[in-house]
């Protein structure tokens, strides 16, 4: 069995500690070595394949106008408050400066000429989304090849230009575009060093003794080091979206430490009850590790189950984040049990600061013993709320079920998009360069449509195209069209009257697809695709929801079965599938209200009002079950060793929940400290899922593991263990389970009967 085989690898690695300490510290140097040669830099392409908006990208390509690449925007005002680039020659020659240093930068194909617009024929330049009519504001835009062929040093080098031409010119310089959006920085160093803090204080608090709330810190940045250099080099074979170093760091942080916290908590229960350092690590590990096995595959398979919704940057998204995951299980099961055994019997005594907490807290300081082992009994606080919860099931798992019912409302209003530059801090040129976009030349300016049609062989398609998508009252203005003469395919820059993340916006793109281009087009040969950024999030965002109901309900299939293997129960894991679809609705909830109603949007930093982005539903749903599954497992694995020692339901749940509290308590302040970190970053997209984590593991850690479990538990009765015998025949013997392994099931008492006979 697996507990048998961990028993095994947990002991040898307590026995041969530098061994496996040497082992991990030269896997860690070759990761981060051949991160070097071999290793990519993130970057976004948010499409796939099958999209009208890829259609139109296939369509520019062919016509080699470069319209398909990434874009930048150089967006300037003159520093003299009552210049214009009308009347002011030194503005308009600095205008010209400019982009000619913009347009020398490598692998910038083409830039826009404002100026020389300007002087050409004024109504140009203000047509063209140029120069703002009041001719205070001008862009100068700039078009790159594919992202394939750029790097962040093309990003770095547009902004040392920037930074360089702000002290040279008389002019207000600030810079956007998907270039930013590709290979900008992802936030992360310093939501990961506020993380670690708090858990280490967590951690101090929950042990008392600094060795060992520093054991888990350290396993979970050893595990995050190899996992995230890991990353780098796929980054190296293929795209990986910027947004996964930083959900991988804030759920490799998260995993990494819970399950060290896991298997650490039942090692110092055993040194505490006389064990030797290895047989209580090789003990813990096959106790322990089991669920953190179980756990951590749940959270892998859930992520990769992502591949459902057949968007390329979310699957290698998700295989970017599972490595991390993968690697902290590892560590937990083999590189802890090392440092446990290298550490010795110390970790079974808390510390001279510990003690005095500890004492203090009791009235009786420096009386107390030296070999008190977190989780050794359970809390008598626990206790007393577990009894009182399961004296009164009916109240308890009505009201909480109601109140994770009512936070989930808010779901019903759910609105997927992507965030744009809007609601970036002020301190980013980005949000400055939108601001005055939008101020120049209307907020649809910032998120132009680019509509490009084959007119095969019908000449006067691309007219009628001009007119009726100018004509439509979501359409604020279309750029002069340009059309290539080999292939005769045209492209059409248009510009909406609302903002790219607005949900107008979403629906003049669809307007333009059902009726107007048909209406243009007719029923000749001819056809036209929309594309652009705003247009292709916005097809992302479309097919992650249409997708989301057939992935929630394979894994929930999933976890079923698995669960069912697990603990030999029907009604386990139907009741454990069912409260954590409550958590997550509820999480659901309270991220709409915050960031599409505001509701305390400040305390975060979030400045304006912003829809959720599109994938972040269905990665949250993959993340969190999985991470549920954590709570779930060791709690459960918990209370079946103590029903199959007593056989008595309501001690098996008393003694169960509340051996487990503690540590499930403290692992769960661990997550919500390390994701709520994350929730204060420039980055919407960042403070969604930092957000969103952390509410959930709250809430599941919080009503649903300490409510609504013993209650329901309670309330089922012997029919939670209820199998039918033909099932139990058909059924493998599950990975988490009872044998001559567990201290908790030895044969204290008759083995109660499992199923039906």
């Amino acid at each position: 069995m697996l507990s048998k085989a961990l028993l095994r690898l947990g002991a040898s690695a307590a026995r041969h500690p530098w061994r496996v300490i040497a082992a991990w510290l030269i896997a860690a140097t070759l990761a981060v070595l051949a991160a070097v040669p071999f290793g990519g830099r993130t970057a976004d392409s948010m499409t796939a394949p099958g999209l009208d908006s890829r259609r139109a990208a296939e369509l520019i390509e062919r016509a080699g106008t470069g319209q398909e690449g990434m874009t930048a925007q150089v967006v300037v005002t003159p520093l003299d408050d009552g210049a214009t680039f009308f009347d002011d020659d030194g503005a308009r020659t600095a205008l010209t400066r400019l982009r000619a240093e913009v347009k020398r930068l490598p692998h910038v194909l083409g830039t826009s000429d404002p100026a020389g617009a300007l002087d050409a024929r004024g109504d140009t330049a203000v047509r063209g989304g140029l120069v703002s009519a009041d001719g205070r504001i001008a862009v100068v835009r700039v078009q790159y090849p594919d992202q394939s062929r750029l790097s962040a040093e093309d990003l770095d080098a547009l902004v040392d230009l920037g930074d360089r031409l702000r002290a040279e010119l008389p002019l207000r310089i600030e810079m956007g575009g998907n270039l930013f959006y590709a290979f900008s920085d992802p936030d992360g160093g310093a939501s990961e060093l506020i993380g670690l803090l708090a858990a280490a204080a967590i951690l101090f608090l929950a042990f008392g003794s600094l060795v060992a709330a520093a054991l888990p810190i350290g396993i979970a940045v050893f595990g995050l080091t190899v996992g995230v250099a890991t990353m780098t080099v796929l980054a190296g074979v293929t795209e990986v979206p910027t947004f996964a170093p930083v959900l991988g760091s804030m759920v490799g942080l998260g995993v990494g430490i819970d399950y060290a916290l896991f298997v650490l908590a039942r090692h110092r229960e055993y040194l505490a009850r006389g064990l030797d350092p290895q047989a209580a690590a090789g003990r813990a590990v096959a106790t322990a590790g089991r669920p953190v096995v179980f756990a951590g595959g749940t959270v892998v398979v859930s992520i990769l189950g992502l591949a459902v919704a057949n968007v390329p940057f979310m699957t290698v998204g998700g295989l970017a984040v599972s490595i991390v995951v993968l690697t902290m299980v590892l560590a937990s099961v083999t590189l802890l049990p090392a440092f446990l055994g290298a550490a010795g019997p110390r970790l079974g005594r808390i510390g001279r600061i510990g003690r005095a907490l500890r004492a203090g807290r009791s009235g009786r300081l420096g009386r107390r013993r030296d070999t008190a082992a977190a989780g050794a009994v359970p809390a008598v606080g626990w206790r007393r709320w577990i009894g009182h919860v399961s004296r009164h099931p009916v109240p308890y798992a009505v009201g909480a079920a109601g109140l994770l019912l009512t936070a989930t409302l808010p779901v019903l209003g759910l609105r997927v998009g992507l965030p744009d530059d809007g609601s970036l801090p002020q301190s980013r040129t980005e949000r400055r360069a939108y601001d005055l976009v939008a101020e120049g030349f209307g907020p649809g300016t910032n998120g132009p449509l680019v509509i490009a049609a084959d007119p095969s062989g019908d000449r006067g398609v691309v007219d009628r195209l001009v007119a009726t998508v100018a004509a439509d009252p979501g359409i604020a203005s279309v750029a002069p069209t340009h059309i290539d003469r080999a292939t005769g395919i045209a492209t059409l820059v248009v510009f909406p009257t609302t903002s790219p993340q607005d949900k107008a916006t979403a629906d003049t793109i669809a307007r333009l697809r059902t009726d107007v281009l048909p209406t243009a087009i007719g029923l000749g040969p001819a056809r036209a695709h929309v594309g652009g950024a705003a247009a292709s999030l916005s097809d992302v965002g479309r097919r992650t929801s249409q997708r989301l109901p057939a992935f929630v309900a394979a894994v929930l299939a999933m976890s079923f079965l698995l669960l069912m293997l697990v603990f030999r129960s029907i009604l386990v894991p139907l009741k454990a599938v069912l409260l954590n679809l409550l958590s997550i609705g509820a999480a659901y909830g309270i991220m709409v209200a915050v960031f599409q109603w505001g509701w305390g949007g400040a305390l975060i930093g979030l400045e304006a009002t912003v829809p959720i982005v599109s994938f972040i539903p269905m990665f949250l749903f993959a993340i969190l079950f999985g991470l549920s599954m954590d709570y779930e497992v060791f709690l459960l694995s918990r209370v079946r060793e103590e029903y199959l020692r007593t056989g008595d339901n309501g001690t098996a749940i008393v003694e169960g929940v509340s051996r487990t509290a503690r540590i499930i308590t403290s692992a769960a302040l661990i997550m919500v400290a390390v994701f709520l970190s994350f929730a204060v970053a420039d980055d919407p997209s960042t403070k969604m899922f930092g957000l969103g984590l952390a509410t959930a593991i709250f809430i599941d850690a919080t009503v649903v593991r300490m409510v609504l479990v013993p209650a329901t538990m309670t309330l089922l009765g012997r029919a939670n263990w209820w199998l039918p015998k033909w099932l139990d025949r058909m059924l493998p013997r599950g990975p988490v389970g009872t044998d001559d392994t567990d201290a908790e099931s030895t044969s204290e008492a008759p083995r109660p009967r499992l199923v039906d006979r």
